[in-house]
């Protein structure tokens, strides 16, 4: 995908309806409820099986979860394609919203699943249940080559009052609120593309999201003049901020996310996760520790 198609497509927009592949398996943007959990027809496992479909909900975050050329792709979406395969389910529906409006569209029914690299945060295991962790990334920002201001962290965004964009919705948002930067630095946008024209523009002097997703944004556009800073892992009141991501459930889907865990987890140990996440660049670093759990991190222990 090049800088143009960034131009023509709001990544943040609702998925066209209509079937899209994603390797070989049928990936539908869907704007259709999904039935309730508990409701006529059982618990949201034993529906899609049945079906033979699943829907999830994707925000158009490279390249965590995206809309590439009519293809939905991304990490997330490929690990659940993976996952919901040998669960004995073979197509995926996807719809893309809002990052901020995932959550709240799962609780509506609109999905049963979130695949879109989330965080998690203890405010968002109070309204939805999560995976077991799928990565561990470290957090970095995105600056004019050279660093000439020698930004590396939100401590230093604060001190040295530059201005720093993040995505609505997203922990380095919270996190940054929570450092103590000021509203007059920070600037809220709806999506990647934006961020990079506010970097570009001068807008912001440092755009904030973890190192994966801005090393992806740079390798999209060559020509800009900036860089990915080394990746670090934030601090509020002496916590480390664990950017840990998962797939997100409601609550009453006990069944879906126990099956769901079952496989992620050979996954990971097989050393087939690492195969399917390369492409996007991700590595063996990026697999979970042992000891950095949902619990732990929904407890925000």
């Amino acid at each position: 995908m090049v800088h143009d198609e960034w131009k023509r497509r709001d990544f943040f927009r609702l998925a066209a309806s209509g079937a899209v592949v994603l390797g070989g398996t049928a990936f539908a943007a869907a704007c259709t409820q999904a039935p309730q959990a508990g409701g006529q027809g059982g618990g949201a496992l034993d529906r899609a099986k049945k079906a033979g479909s699943i829907k999830v909900g994707i925000a158009g975050e490279i390249p965590y979860g995206y809309t590439d050329g009519g293809t939905v792709t991304g990490e997330s979406p490929e690990v659940a394609k993976a996952v919901f395969k040998n669960i004995g389910i073979a197509k995926v529906e996807a719809t893309q919203v809002e990052f901020k409006q995932l959550i709240p569209a799962l609780a509506a029914g609109q999905y049963d699943m979130v695949a879109a690299g989330m965080a998690i945060l203890p405010d968002r295991c109070k309204q939805a249940a999560f995976s077991a962790v799928d990565y561990v990334t470290p957090t970095a920002f995105l600056v004019p080559k050279g660093n000439p201001k020698q930004v590396l962290n939100f401590e230093d965004v604060k001190a040295k009052g530059v201005n720093l964009a993040v995505l609505s919705g997203t922990v380095e948002q919270q996190v940054a609120k929570a450092t103590g930067i000021p509203d007059s630095q920070l600037q809220t946008y709806d999506g990647q593309p934006q961020m990079l024209q506010a970097l570009q523009a001068n807008r912001a002097y440092a755009g904030a999201l973890t190192d994966i997703s801005l090393k992806a944004l740079l390798k999209q556009n060559p020509g800009a003049a900036l860089e990915v800073t080394s990746g670090f892992v934030p601090q509020v009141q002496g916590k480390k901020q664990i950017q840990a991501g998962g797939f997100v459930f409601r609550k009453t889907d006990s069944d879906l996310v126990n099956a769901f865990n079952a496989e992620l987890a050979k996954l990971h140990q097989n050393g087939q996760w690492l195969e399917i996440v390369k492409p996007f660049g991700f590595t063996k670093d990026n697999l979970p520790p042992a000891d950095v759990t949902t619990e732990q991190l929904c407890s925000g222990s």
